[in-house]
């Protein structure tokens, strides 16, 4: 385990000094605040994938790849969010194909944990796993072809939103949800209500988005970028956190 988190800081180190050497080239102007928002997130990720990775040597076996899966969530979008910020500093635009590319990575790992959770205290199956990722990858394809204008934007929304509505029939209602209910575990049984609220509050603010932004208007791609900045922080950093909680009061903290 010295090993791996040797690795980890490493690995993270690396990446840092990347995303500065970046920065010598991109000048980032004190009043931008898209930008400032994209720097934000980057910073905030890079901190939690450090400490994701450290803290997985200090939880039971059984929850120990839910909280290395957190730390390839936030080092994930760390990469991508210091590219992205890059790419605005230069052109002042964000491609919604960027976003997309951390969302179809990210959304499905983040949506292997309800599973991954489960099985730390053997209440899960397949079948909970597959259904959750079907139903990702059919949301995020819905909504990238209807933002990105291969398909109509209003029926993208439509194919994005029944992919959104059968994650939440799982997690609540499905095999997933009485699964969760009947672990007669305490700590998973909060964690996974917290982890569902992330999923149907948190995650809202996409959908909102997709409406205003290109539905209805209202929103300026600006203030579009900054808003799902914050709600990309809060969504993966946040579901990290409540898995580790539960992981450690589950199982306790390793000594040292």
């Amino acid at each position: 385990m010295k090993k791996l988190k040797l690795f980890a800081l490493t690995a993270v180190a690396l990446i840092g000094a990347s995303g500065v050497a970046n920065a010598e080239t991109a000048m980032l102007a004190s009043d931008d605040f898209v930008g400032i928002s994209f720097w934000l997130v980057s910073m905030v990720m890079l901190a939690s994938t450090a400490f994701f990775f450290l803290e997985a040597g200090n939880v039971a076996a059984g929850w120990r790849t839910s909280i290395i899966v957190s730390g390839l969530v936030t080092g994930i979008a760390f990469v991508h969010y210091v590219y992205m910020r890059d790419v605005w500093v230069i052109t002042g635009e964000s491609p919604t194909v960027y976003r997309y590319i951390d969302w179809l990575i990210t959304v499905p790992l983040l949506m292997i944990e309800f599973y991954l959770v489960l099985a730390a205290v053997g209440k899960a199956n397949s079948g909970i796993f597959w259904r959750l990722l079907i139903g990702t990858v059919v949301m995020l394809v819905g909504g990238y072809l209807g933002e990105a204008g291969y398909i109509n934007a209003t029926l993208g929304f439509v194919i994005g939103m029944a992919g959104w509505f059968y994650i939440l029939y799982e997690v609540f209602s499905g095999e997933a949800g009485k699964a969760a209910a009947k672990s007669g575990n305490k700590a998973l049984v909060t964690a996974f209500g917290a982890m569902r609220m992330i999923v149907t509050v948190g995650w809202a603010i996409y959908p909102l988005g997709y409406v205003f932004g290109y539905l209805t208007g209202g929103v300026d791609a600006d203030s579009l970028n900054v808003i799902y900045n914050i709600a990309d922080l809060l969504n993966k950093t946040a579901f990290g956190l409540i898995i580790w909680a539960a992981a450690i009061q589950s199982g306790g903290r390793k000594a040292k």
